[in-house]
């Protein structure tokens, strides 16, 4: 059966090899291809955690949902790099494609709503690394049986010069019209050990060059080496190819992931914005990286497509660390960042952000302070990459810190734990309108409930009724409720718990709008 349904999938959506024409990217450049133009498809993959820059970023709410560098997140950001992105050769653009995880796909989706924006949102059973996830979305791009240029990016990156930005990706795209599974490199300007490298090979048109091969992150001695040299740059983690050629390609390099993530989408469902693939087969796809998978082994198989790296010069930044951010951000003439309630005094070359507080620096250096509701960090800017090994042991703590924040974003709303004790929490809930909690009981706790505003839907055991503002109710331990804003305005209430246990695993839904149960 499985066997079948992976030959059904290259059928419908491979196409031959000798439909594409490598043998236009030479030394010359990138010339006209003898075939028509493609589909552009914007990919972004957006299923990383992002510990680096805790503790904004949280397991839950990972550094793409977070406004890092303004009002927007990273993720909406990304996405309207490309919004009115056109190239003259090759027709519209289809709907963006998302690949994120499933505990942020309600999240994702609210986003990109805001931001008008429709997409495709393709859900990860499990997380496989950057490779299966490539696969998955080269697969939705020509899933209707015809090809695609994807241009695929994380979410999670910093562009300062949008318009560079769309002109490298016009170029790449050209590459990619002729068979090449084509990148973006950046001119190195110091030699950080934190990034993978790109050796260059044979010159191409438009300051492109072939890839001789990619290089992981190297030591500090051999990064400055890499920077003397002149040939080599920076990884920028865009990708630029057919969904075709990335499909042949994988399918050529790592069999067991194109057969896993095949199976997985042709058992796919649709739900809304959502495309769910089957878990059990994608489960069966190793974790791998789009690098070690396909890009270092490009160079040592002349049968495979080629490589080719295009120039990127729009002010990139993967924003890996704080570090990363500070220099990401318009500077005071001491060299400091502030965001939020901030003030220094002989303070120098730091970065302060603050999420209400006040938070007040005096006669520091190279500092990082970061305060929100729950965590405040202080690090020295040059051992910012220790804050991921910081995580891990806040995790191995059990500490809620490492994954959540005080604040927890659900499809119907958000609620913030104000207050707790031993055998009492106090949450502050707002419900969107139209939102709906899962009909639900607890075997531990009982709850009481206060509108501030808004109007409450309740459904307590057999009964409904609506409440209003200053108005309240009591659910008590094991009865099944559920609670709805039927208005047009938000619905805020206060809840307190009372009981021997106040976990969020202490739920037993029994019906539910969002999929959860």
């Amino acid at each position: 059966m499985g066997r079948s349904i992976v030959n059904d999938f290259t059928r419908k959506l491979e196409l031959s090899r000798d439909d594409l024409v490598p043998a236009a990217i030479s030394g010359t450049g990138a010339g006209a291809s003898t075939k028509s133009s493609v589909r552009l498809a914007q990919v972004v993959l957006a299923g990383g955690s992002g510990s680096r820059l805790w503790p904004m970023s949280r397991e839950q709410y990972p550094k793409q949902l977070i406004g890092v560098l303004g009002s927007d997140s990273l993720l909406q950001a990304t996405v309207e790099r490309m919004r009115d992105f056109s190239v003259q050769e090759h027709r519209t653009q289809s709907r963006p494609i998302i690949v994120c995880g499933e505990e942020h796909r309600f999240t994702t989706a609210e986003q990109l709503r805001a931001s008008g924006i429709d997409a495709r949102i393709v859900v990860e059973p499990a997380r496989r690394d950057t490779a299966p996830a490539l696969t998955l979305a080269a697969a939705a791009a020509c899933a209707d049986g015809e090809d695609a240029i994807i241009v695929a990016m994380p979410a999670d990156h910093a562009i300062a010069d949008v318009a560079a930005f769309q002109r490298a990706i016009a170029c790449a795209a050209r590459y990619a019209q002729d068979g090449a599974i084509t990148t973006l490199g950046v001119l190195p300007t110091r030699p950080d050990s934190g990034f993978g490298y790109i050796k260059l090979g044979e010159v191409l048109h438009d300051g492109a060059h072939h890839i001789e091969r990619f290089v992981e992150k190297p030591a500090a001695e051999l990064a400055a080496q890499y920077l003397a040299s002149g040939r080599y740059w920076w990884n920028s983690g865009i990708f630029v190819v057919r969904a075709s050629v990335w499909l042949s390609t994988i399918k050529a390099l790592q069999p067991e992931i194109y057969e896993a993530c095949a199976t997985a989408y042709a058992q796919g469902t649709s739900d809304g914005p959502f495309f769910r693939p089957g878990a059990d087969a994608f489960r069966q796809s190793p974790s791998n990286s789009i690098d070690y998978a396909v890009m270092e082994p490009l160079g040592s198989d002349g049968g495979l497509a080629p490589g080719v790296v295009v120039p990127l010069d729009a002010g990139w930044s993967d924003l890996g660390s704080w570090d990363a951010v500070w220099n990401a951000l318009e500077k005071d003439g001491d060299g400091n960042v502030a965001r939020g309630r901030i003030v220094f005094e002989g303070t120098t070359s730091s970065f302060a952000h603050s999420e209400g507080r006040l938070v007040a620096c005096v006669g520091v250096t190279n500092l990082v302070v970061v305060e929100t509701d729950d965590a405040v960090l202080v690090a020295d800017r040059s051992r910012v990459q220790d804050i991921k090994g910081l995580v891990s042991r806040i995790r191995a703590q059990r500490a809620p810190e490492a994954d959540a924040h005080r604040k927890v974003r659900r499809p119907w709303g958000y609620y913030d734990s104000i207050d707790h004790g031993k055998r009492f929490q106090v949450k502050r809930i707002v419900v969107n309108p139209g939102g709906r909690l899962s009909l639900q009981l607890h075997h531990h706790r009982a709850e009481h409930w206060i509108v501030v505003s808004g109007t409450a839907l309740v459904t307590r055991a057999d009964e409904q009724f609506m409440l209003t503002e200053n108005q309240s109710t009591f659910i008590q331990l094991g009865v099944t409720h559920r609670l709805e804003n039927p208005g047009k305005l938000p619905l805020e209430l206060i809840e307190v718990q009372s009981g021997s246990y106040l976990g969020e695993d202490d739920i037993v839904r029994f019906d539910d709008t969002y999929g959860r149960t």
